[in-house]
C-alpha cells in the first residue's frame, strides 16, 4: 500500500476588517511606549554621566548600543527631548545636553492664552496670580538681602518706568530688568526662571488684548518704586503691600474685562 503524504495548504484570508484599527493602535501604543522608555532611559544616562548643559551625548548607534534599543526609537527620543530643551540637536555636530530652559512652557502658555476670547484673559489672570504669589512668597528674603543697601542701578530702572509712564508709553524692558535684579539679589535661580517665562507669556499676550491705560501704567510703575524702597528699608509688610499695589491695575483690568 503506499501511502500519500498530507499537505496541508493554509489559505491567508487577510486581517479582518474589524480588526485593522485594533491592530494599528495597538503598534502606535507598542511604538509610543518604546519611545518613552528611551527617552527616560537617555535623560537617566545624562543623569548617571554626570553630563551638563553643552556637554556631548554619544552618536546614535553608541545610545543603541548603551541602550539596548533601535535607532529608530532614539531618534524619536531625542526629538522629543529637544522639544523639551533638554536636548540640543545641531545638524553634522551630533546631540548635546540642552540647556533645559523654561521655554517650552513659555510656548504652551503663551498659545493657550492666545488661542480663544474667553481663555487669553483667563490664562493671563493665572499668569498673573502665580507672579504675585512668587513676588510675596520671596518678600522676606527680598527684604533680608537688600535691608540696609543702595541699588542705583534699580532706581534708575523705577526712574525710567515712571518717566516712560508719564508720557503714556509702556516700559516692558525696564519692568522685566526691575523684577530679574531684584531676584538676581535675592539669589532663588527656579523662582527667576520661572518670573522670567511668566513674564514672557505677560508679554507676547498683554499687547495683543489692549487693556493697559496711562493711569494704570503710571501706578504701576511707581508701585515698583515702593518695592525697592521697602526692600532696602527691610519692610517686609510695606514691600508685600508694594508687590499687590503693583499687579492691582492689570489684575483689575483682566477681571473687568473677564465679565
Amino acid at each position: 500500500m503506499v501511502v500519500r503524504p498530507i499537505v496541508i495548504v493554509f489559505v491567508s484570508m487577510g486581517t479582518p476588517h474589524h480588526l485593522s484599527p485594533m491592530i494599528a493602535r495597538a503598534s502606535r501604543m507598542a511604538t509610543a511606549n518604546r519611545t518613552d522608555a528611551t527617552t527616560e532611559a537617555i535623560k537617566e544616562y545624562i543623569l548617571t554621566h554626570g553630563l551638563k548643559p553643552g556637554d556631548p551625548l554619544p552618536g546614535e548607534a553608541k545610545l543603541c548600543e548603551a541602550l539596548g534599543v533601535s535607532r529608530s526609537s532614539v531618534r524619536e527620543a531625542l526629538r522629543r527631548l529637544e522639544a523639551l530643551d533638554i536636548v540640543q540637536i545641531r545638524q553634522g555636530a551630533g546631540s548635546f545636553v540642552g540647556t533645559m530652559s523654561m521655554s517650552p512652557l513659555v510656548e504652551a502658555l503663551a498659545f493657550k492664552a492666545l488661542l480663544s476670547s474667553q481663555g487669553d484673559r483667563q490664562t493671563l489672570k493665572e499668569v498673573v496670580e502665580v507672579r504675585r504669589t512668587l513676588d510675596l512668597g520671596l518678600g522676606t528674603k527680598v527684604c533680608r538681602t537688600l535691608r540696609g543697601t543702595s541699588q542705583p542701578g534699580l532706581e534708575a530702572l523705577v526712574d525710567a518706568m515712571i518717566e516712560r509712564a508719564e508720557g503714556g508709553a509702556t516700559f516692558a524692558e525696564a519692568d522685566m530688568a526691575f523684577h530679574d535684579g531684584i531676584l538676581a539679589l535675592a539669589g532663588n535661580e527656579v523662582v527667576r526662571q520661572l518670573v522670567s517665562s511668566m513674564w514672557r507669556v505677560h508679554q507676547q499676550v498683554v499687547p495683543k488684548l489692549g487693556i493697559e491705560n496711562p493711569e494704570g501704567l503710571l501706578l504701576t510703575a511707581r508701585a515698583h518704586g515702593d518695592m525697592l524702597r521697602a526692600a532696602c528699608q527691610g519692610d517686609v509688610a510695606a514691600y508685600e503691600k508694594a508687590v499687590i499695589e503693583h499687579y492691582r491695575p492689570l489684575a483689575k483690568a483682566l477681571q473687568a474685562d473677564l465679565h
